[in-house]
């Protein structure tokens, strides 16, 4: 049986198109929860938006960037030891890696905010010394779904001042984060 160059080109070209389309760059909506350093708790939803002019090609794969916008609660207990929570809203910027030139459904993230929270946010028996703070992560995930229009994504967060002002007992978080694609 002999295929014609056309039908080869015609399939290679469909397979790439949909291969393009499973990883596009699309707005999505997420709800994210994890546990942290001495009890405590966070639970979050946001958006994404994508930076939809900007790519920088690296090794085998392509990194993308997206602004990341939330609020949420974290929960934890005071120096009484009552448990308490506190409202956190957030805006930063992520970088996300993922290979096969951009088109795996497996990605790497990296990115950092800057958050506000209502109340003063206490970890075991130090409370944190600014409401105005940086969050930090680095993540694994994965997109699924018939066009990928499904994402979860494991997260290692970093909450602090950076120094700023003492004392710095920041929070570490580490979260699961389900994301849909619109």
């Amino acid at each position: 049986m002999t295929y014609k160059p056309w039908l080869m080109a015609a399939t290679g070209l469909l397979c790439g198109a949909v291969a393009q389309a499973q990883t596009a760059v699309a707005p999505t909506m997420y709800v994210q929860a994890g546990a942290g350093d001495h009890g405590s708790a966070a639970l979050t939803i946001g958006a994404t938006m994508p930076w939809r002019n900007w790519s920088w090609n690296l090794g085998s794969g392509t990194v993308r960037g997206h602004w990341d916008a939330y609020v949420g609660g974290w929960s934890g207990k005071d120096l009484a030891d009552s448990r308490f929570t506190t409202a956190v809203i957030g805006i930063g910027p992520s970088l996300r890696w993922r290979g096969a030139q951009g088109t795996s459904p497996w990605f790497f993230e990296a990115g950092t905010s800057l958050m506000v929270s209502n109340k003063y946010f206490y970890n075991s028996d130090e409370r944190m010394s600014t409401r105005w703070n940086f969050a930090s992560h680095i993540g694994l995930g994965r997109n699924f779904g018939a066009a990928s229009q499904h994402e979860l994504s494991l997260r290692v967060q970093h909450a602090s001042n950076a120094g700023i002002k003492k004392p710095n007992p920041g929070i570490n978080f580490v979260q699961l984060r389900y994301a849909h694609a619109f």
